[in-house]
């Protein structure tokens, strides 16, 4: 896979993104601020086929994993994903009362669709690949980069967002999980412009190498 697939990938990715919140600020006339869990809810339920779908094209041993059988991986890391994320955002803080329950469901599910599902898809269980991606983050190949980057990058972007939350500002974006969601998809949708450049720079360097 090279470039052009890469930006495929993280084009179409972005798109969705887009579509997401021109539905919601102009056919349900929601958005994060007003309506956090609804947004989220339809961020993830565009996303969740577009990311499943183009990350399963990828699929490591595609000769003994098929297409669905890494659909299928990527349907089920969605809500377990989702439930150790949340677990942790709980333990680092996160409101629990029942007024903040479904925010913090479909903000799991969103941040578990940028950063586990793609690896899930791509990866399934191998512990090898996971570790090396998340633990040790050295990836190394393009599938690597475009799994590895942008899920740092949503992490990454939701811990920033948090920052502003315990200042005694008294504004409504500081309300859990309005600005944590804005720094993850901020950080996500930078990551994916990065790992795209890394995939070219990568693939000029090979190419040069070869000449």
């Amino acid at each position: 896979m090279g470039a052009a697939d890469s930006s495929v990938t993280h084009l179409i990715c972005g798109l969705g993104l887009a579509v997401s919140f021109w539905l919601a600020h102009n056919l349900l006339s929601i958005t994060l601020l007003s309506h956090p869990s609804n947004t989220l809810r339809l961020i993830w339920v565009i996303e969740c086929p577009i990311v499943i779908l183009l990350y399963s094209r990828y699929r490591q041993n595609s000769q003994q994993c098929s297409y669905l059988k890494a659909v299928g991986r990527g349907i089920l890391a969605l809500p377990l994903g989702a439930l150790v994320i949340a677990l942790g955002a709980i333990v680092l803080g996160a409101p629990v009362s029942n007024q903040y329950l479904p925010k913090t469901i479909n903000w799991s599910l969103m941040m578990s669709l940028f950063a586990v599902v793609p690896a899930a898809s791509v990866f399934g269980s191998s512990w090898t690949d996971w570790q090396r991606i998340f633990g040790y983050t050295k990836p190394v190949g393009p599938i690597d980069f475009m799994i590895c980057l942008p899920a740092h990058g949503a992490v990454i972007g939701a811990w920033f967002g948090a920052w502003p939350m315990p200042l005694d500002w008294e504004r409504p974006w500081q309300e859990w999980p309005i600005c944590v969601s804005y720094g993850a998809i901020a950080g996500y949708v930078l990551a994916m412009v990065a790992s795209f450049g890394f995939v070219v720079v990568r693939g000029t360097i090979q190419h040069t190498k070869r000449d």
